[in-house]
C-alpha cells in the first residue's frame, strides 16, 4: 500500500533527524511555548506521529530552563488534557522524551474548549507559566473543529499571546487567518503532513522574533527608576506606543505615557524603592494589530549612604572600622584611608555582606581620614567619612569623630 511506503520513508527520515548531532543552541531566548495538539479521532495515528516529529524538530535548537524556553502540550479531544506543565521538563533530553511518550487520546475535536482551557488554566502559575515573559501558542490542526474557536482565540490574543497556526488539512482560510496573529502570512501555514519540515525553519525564526533577547524588558534598574527597551515594532509613520505601569499591589496608581513609533526605549523615574511594577507596552498601529507585551520589574532598595562609621580597637599600627546599615542592594564597600595632612591614600575592598574590617600597617600616633563608600548594584556610590588615629605606646586618642569627605578628590595608590 502507498501508506506503508510513506511510513517506511518517514521512519528513515525521523531516524536520520534524531541521529544528527545537536544543532547550534538558540540561547538568549525566553518564553513559554504552548503546543495545541489535535489528538482527536479525526487525525490518523500516522499523522499524529508526524506532527510529534515536527514539534520536536522545531524545538531542537532551543535552550530549556527557568530562564530560557519552557514548553507544554494541550491535547485537543473531547475534553482538553494537559500532557505536561511548562516547568516539568527543563532540558533538551527530557523534552524530547516527553514528546516521544505523548499518546493520542482520540475523541472529538473540541478546539474551542482547549483554547478556553489554555486561557483559564495554562498561562498561569499553576501550570508553570512565568509572568513577564513572551507567550506563544502553536496550534497544529487538520483544519477541522466541532466547536467555535473565534471567541476563546481572541481572548488569548488579548492576553498578549502570539498565535501561530499550522494546518495540515484543507481548513477554512478565512477562519484560520482570523484566528492567527496578524499578519497571517507570517503566522499561518498550510502544508501537507509529509512536508512539515519545509516550514520548520521559517516557523522557528518567527517564534524567535517573539521570544528573542531583545523582547520587552527593563534594564538600568535603580531604587527609583528603570529603562524599558523593546524591539522595533512600529515606525514614526505607522503609529505610537502607550506604556502603562502601576505597583502590582496598588493598580489604582496606574500611570500612562505615550511615545512615537520611532522609540524603542523609555526611562521611567520617580518610582518607589523595593516595589514591583506591572508594565504593559501597547503598540498602537494604523496598519495592523500588534499584541501588547507585559513585564514585571522590581526596583532596588533605596541607595542610602552609610549612616554611621565607627572606629574602634585603635592600636599603634592598626584600627578597626565598622559601618551601618548594610542594605541588600550593596554589592561591595571600598574603604579609603590616608594620613592627615597628606595625599597618600590606600584602598581596601570588602564584600557587600560585611560591615567591618581591620586597617593595618599604619604609622603610630597618626591621624587618618577614613571614607567608607557603598557600591550599589546600580553602579551608584554613596560615602561617609570619619577621622581615626593610631596610638603611641599605651596612649589613646579620640575615636569615631565623623567628618565630611569626598573620596573622589583623592587619588588612591598602593
Amino acid at each position: 500500500m502507498p501508506m506503508q511506503r510513506w511510513v517506511h520513508t518517514t521512519s528513515l527520515t525521523t531516524l536520520f533527524l534524531f541521529l544528527l548531532g545537536p544543532q547550534p543552541s538558540l540561547s538568549d531566548s525566553e518564553g513559554d511555548l504552548l503546543f495545541l495538539l489535535d489528538s482527536s479521532g479525526s487525525v490518523s495515528y500516522y499523522e499524529f506521529s508526524r506532527v510529534k516529529e515536527f514539534i520536536w524538530d522545531l524545538m531542537r535548537p532551543f535552550t530549556f530552563g527557568p530562564n530560557d524556553v519552557q514548553t507544554s502540550i494541550i491535547h485537543i479531544s473531547t475534553t482538553p488534557t494537559m500532557e505536561f506543565p511548562f516547568d516539568r521538563y527543563l532540558s533538551s533530553g527530557t523534552v524530547q522524551q516527553a514528546i516521544r511518550d505523548t499518546q493520542q487520546l482520540m475523541g472529538d475535536t473540541n478546539t474551542g474548549k482547549a483554547l478556553s482551557y489554555a486561557k483559564e488554566k495554562f498561562f498561569s502559575d499553576e501550570a508553570g507559566a512565568r509572568p513577564g515573559v513572551p507567550k506563544v501558542l502553536v496550534w497544529v490542526t487538520d483544519g477541522f473543529s466541532t466547536d467555535d474557536i473565534s471567541e476563546p482565540m481572541q481572548l488569548l490574543k488579548d492576553m498578549g499571546v502570539t498565535v501561530f497556526i499550522v494546518s495540515t488539512g484543507r481548513g477554512n482560510y478565512l477562519e484560520l487567518s482570523a484566528a492567527a496573529s496578524q499578519p497571517p502570512e507570517k503566522h499561518l501555514h498550510f502544508v501537507d503532513v509529509d512536508d512539515l519540515s519545509i516550514i520548520t525553519k521559517e516557523l522557528r525564526d518567527a517564534i524567535l522574533d517573539v521570544i528573542q533577547a531583545n523582547r520587552f524588558r527593563a534594564v538600568d534598574i535603580t531604587s527609583s527608576s528603570f529603562r524599558l527597551i523593546w524591539p522595533k515594532l512600529l515606525s514614526q509613520e505607522t503609529g505610537y506606543y502607550t506604556l502603562e505601569y502601576a505597583p502590582i499591589d496598588d493598580p489604582g496608581r496606574k500611570k500612562t505615557k505615550q511615545v512615537s513609533g520611532a522609540h524603542t526605549n523609555l526611562m521611567l523615574s520617580s518610582l518607589a524603592p523595593e516595589t514591583t511594577y506591572q508594565v504593559a507596552l501597547i503598540p498602537e498601529s494604523n496598519m495592523h494589530y500588534i499584541p501588547p507585551q507585559t513585564t514585571r520589574v522590581t526596583t532596588l532598595a533605596e541607595e542610602i549612604s552609610p549612616a554611621l562609621v565607627l572606629i574602634s580597637e585603635s592600636k599603634p599600627h592598626s584600627f578597626h572600622v565598622s559601618w551601618a546599615p548594610t542594605p541588600d542592594s550593596v554589592i561591595g564597600y571600598q574603604i579609603l584611608y590616608g594620613p592627615l595632612p597628606g595625599d597618600s591614600v590606600k584602598l581596601l575592598e570588602v564584600d557587600g555582606k560585611r560591615n567591618s574590617t581591620a586597617v593595618e600597617n599604619l604609622a603610630p600616633n597618626t591621624t587618618y581620614l577614613v571614607t567608607v563608600t557603598a557600591i550599589y548594584k546600580s553602579g551608584k556610590e554613596k560615602s561617609l567619612s570619619a577621622k581615626a588615629c593610631t596610638q603611641e605606646g599605651e596612649e589613646r586618642c579620640p575615636e569615631g569623630d565623623r567628618a565630611a569627605g569626598d573620596p573622589t578628590q583623592w587619588s588612591p595608590h598602593g
